[in-house]
């Protein structure tokens, strides 16, 4: 957990943040929020996990759900949802866009200088968009990349 905040104030902020949002603070959101923080590589429930496991045993598959939807819900991570593939889990809440690399599967997270605007003048009347989501698609410069060996 090298770039993991291990300290009171850490866990301070993650305490008031989950009870402002109605749930508790439990060791065992603690840890699948920090397994979420080491890595930052927008992982799949069940490679929280498998993450989740090395360092707490006992924790359940349900238990790891159950972690990720109140972090979900109390604005700690956000869900990445990319076609049909499993949800992803971002722990990056300043503005951002995705990028999905359509080689290698890897997601990147892409600073926004400014905040994108919402077309509201395409919007039908009464809509009122409260967020706007980007990602894009393409490929990494990895060479690692399965296609980028190829070409």
């Amino acid at each position: 957990m090298s770039d993991s905040p291990k300290n009171a104030a850490f866990d301070q902020q993650l305490n008031e943040r989950l009870h402002t949002s109605g749930f508790r603070f439990t060791p065992q959101r603690q840890h699948v929020y920090n397994v979420l923080m080491e890595t930052r590589d927008h992982p799949t429930a069940d490679q929280v996990f498998i993450r989740s496991k090395e360092g707490m045993p006992e924790i359940s598959m349900a238990t790891v759900y159950n972690c990720l939807d109140a972090l979900v819900k109390s604005g700690l991570v956000r869900q990445v949802s990319l076609d049909r593939a499993a949800t992803r889990y971002c722990p990056n809440m300043t503005e951002h866009c995705h990028f999905h690399c359509t080689d290698c599967g890897k997601i990147f997270d892409i600073d926004l200088n400014d905040k994108p605007t919402i077309p509201e003048a395409r919007l039908p009347r009464g809509f009122k968009p409260e967020q706007i989501e980007v990602s894009m698609r393409g490929r990494c410069p990895d060479r690692g990349c399965a296609n980028h060996a190829k070409n």
